[in-house]
């Protein structure tokens, strides 16, 4: 197998950014984008709708990845990606642009699973789950640059935060450029189609994506509405929402020495601990202060969780099956950032949501204990 080099490296742990970067880089202007491209009374979908997308295409994605192999697929993810996230600018009015947000997701989908599934392919063991957590940590420095640049870009015009899209195009440039084509690329087609797409404790892996996500983005989600009603701007909101991601970057570095000290399911728990925590201080904070207080608990639930869910992924599938499983996982985390979107019709306050958003990580913690009613285990 071809050896990946620092240039390379560096090049997919980049591609990581862009999970994180497909809904957050318009949050901090989400009101006046959402004004301009006709969509005012659905502002929140133009950051859930992509998340769909995943869901909708990540099958496609799976199939894509294991038939061209990763490097292929994370090519065209790359160019569809800048494509459809720049050109959103362009559209008017609700089903334009929320096809175009969906379709977003589908290019979405390809990047995040094929991305992994190199990262896979050329480290393995003790450098992959090192390897996986820098994958962690670039996605949530990912969240400090680009919510820092976009709520500045915001602030300048609420057009130019989509031109934070095209670096999906430079990072293309850099994949032909430093990454090899893996060998023995669509290796164990044929085995793909006799197996089930995933086994019990795979299922598991993927309910605790799933929720952990609808913990983070709840957060992401409702912060930027009760900033707007304290008198925080676009850019400060942007300056928060980016500590947070700064935070993640911290927790996601110390995961491999964490979990030389708890098990995998325990980091787990740990991570649903905290965003409880996170949410009931949200649900009392009145000042700056205190939500920073809550922005730390809920920056480290989701840097635990993020890159652990990954690399779980990775270790209980085989070759044969990667592309499809990490598929799988792509549509479970953005499930998680789509289903987080109907927190919103909590009745009551915003306090209200953050509670309910702290009740719901205490029940995924309470299904991930041991004899927790998680989805049950069966062989592949």
């Amino acid at each position: 197998m071809s050896q990946l080099n620092k240039a390379g490296a560096f090049t997919l742990l980049s591609v990581a950014c862009l999970t994180i970067m497909v809904g957050c880089v318009i949050v901090p202007g989400l009101n006046p984008i959402a004004q301009q491209l006709g969509v005012a009374q659905a502002a929140s979908w133009l950051i859930t709708v992509p998340s769909l997308g995943v869901v909708v295409f990540g099958p496609l994605a799976g199939k894509a990845i294991d038939k061209t192999g990763a490097h292929g697929a994370l090519r065209w993810g790359l160019f569809l990606y800048g494509l459809l996230g720049a050109g959103g600018v362009f559209l008017h009015g609700t089903i334009p642009v929320m096809l175009n947000r969906l379709l977003l997701g589908g290019a979405t989908a390809l990047v995040m699973a094929s991305g992994t599934g190199l990262i896979s392919t050329f480290y393995q063991g003790q450098s992959r789950l090192k390897m996986i957590a820098r994958q962690g940590m670039s996605i949530e420095l990912g969240g400090v640059i680009f919510l820092s640049i976009g709520g500045l870009l915001a602030t300048a015009g609420w057009r130019w935060p989509f031109l934070l899209y095209l670096v999906a195009w430079l990072l293309l440039i850099m994949l032909m450029l430093f990454v090899p084509q893996p060998d023995k690329v669509g290796q164990g087609r044929e085995e793909n189609i006799a197996l089930p797409p995933a086994s019990g404790s795979l299922k598991i892996i993927w309910f605790a994506a799933v929720c952990s996500m609808i913990c983070f983005f709840t957060g992401v989600i409702v912060i930027p509405q009760r900033f707007h009603d304290i008198g925080i701007n676009a850019a400060q909101t942007g300056y928060f929402l980016s500590f947070i991601s700064l935070v993640a970057v911290i927790a996601a570095f110390f995961l491999p020495r964490l979990l030389t000290l708890l098990s995998d399911k325990k980091t787990l728990r740990l991570a649903f601990l905290l965003y409880a925590l996170a949410h009931l201080i949200f649900v009392f904070a009145a000042t700056l202060p205190g939500f920073i207080a809550g922005g730390i608990a809920m920056g480290f639930g989701f840097g635990l969780s993020v890159p652990l869910v990954n690399h779980m992924t990775v270790e209980q599938s085989t070759e044969s099956v990667r592309g499809r499983n990490l598929a799988w996982l792509a549509m479970a985390i953005f499930s998680g950032q789509f289903l987080s979107s109907f927190m919103e019709f909590i009745p009551g306050e915003l306090s209200v949501v953050f509670g309910g958003a702290a009740i719901f990580a205490l029940i995924a913690l309470a299904c991930l204990m041991p004899g927790g009613r998680a989805p049950a285990k069966k062989r592949k």
